[in-house]
């Protein structure tokens, strides 16, 4: 049975199209929940609201505790580092990692940035051998297949790969990077663009959007169908 850890970074609260200043990520990303859990109400979903409920950001304490050898580890170490134990322990457990996030001044929140310096941990979610210095890196999420989808929305448009504007782009790129590093190498995603615009082009970006969410949503389905489907 596979799990979901359900992400969302958007600073607004609501739904766009229901609630005054409502967020299209965060649409996007109920959305795919909503197509999967049709097809599989019994799959623990665990929703991490970061966008409303920042992690902290790393700090000099955090960091003489996340790099101590074990030699050197000392009971304080423990309580600075309990935040982001529990959240490597929900990106751990995960089979299907589902991020909302909008494009904020050509990057991901500062909210979503601080959830990705949480859990990228030497030991944890990657290890560090420098007797390697040519391939120092070993990411430790390799350990079992995992799925990440992230849903975005954007101001503009131009932002998809190959658009005029892709280079302007450091949300998906930045967040694929950091996935593939520890491992996450199935990274699917979709955007919604022309929020700055508004009108036909902003309605027409969230129905492609919404279509493509759902039959990604179906595709997985149908993957994790035929691999758990038993030989006749």
């Amino acid at each position: 049975m596979p799990r979901i850890l359900h992400i969302d970074a958007s600073a607004r609260p609501g739904l766009a199209g229901r609630d005054e200043h409502g967020s299209h990520s965060r649409n996007l990303s109920h959305r795919f929940i909503h197509r999967w859990r049709e097809e599989r109400p019994n799959d623990p979903v665990s929703h991490r609201e970061v966008g409303l409920s920042p992690p902290a950001f790393i700090d000099q304490r955090w960091i003489e505790a996340a790099f101590a050898s074990e030699a050197r580890r000392q009971p304080w170490m423990a309580d600075v580092l309990a935040e982001s134990d529990r959240l490597v322990d929900e990106l751990v457990a995960a089979d299907v990692l589902v991020i909302g996030s909008p494009l904020y001044n050509f990057g991901m929140p500062a909210a979503l940035k601080a959830w990705v310096d949480q859990i990228v941990r030497v030991g944890r979610t990657v290890d560090f051998d420098p007797s390697q210095p040519e391939d120092p890196f070993t990411p430790l999420l390799a350990d079992r297949p995992r799925q990440a989808i992230i849903l975005s929305a954007r101001g503009g448009e131009g932002f998809e790969p190959g658009g005029p504007l892709a280079h302007m782009n450091h949300l998906e790129p930045a967040l694929m990077t950091v996935l593939e590093f520890i491992g996450i190498n199935r990274i699917h995603r979709v955007a919604i663009e022309y929020q700055e615009a508004g009108g036909d082009l902003l309605a027409a970006s969230v129905a492609n959007a919404n279509k493509k969410v759902d039959a990604l949503a179906d595709q997985l389905l149908a993957e994790l169908a035929d691999t758990t489907a038993v030989p006749a």
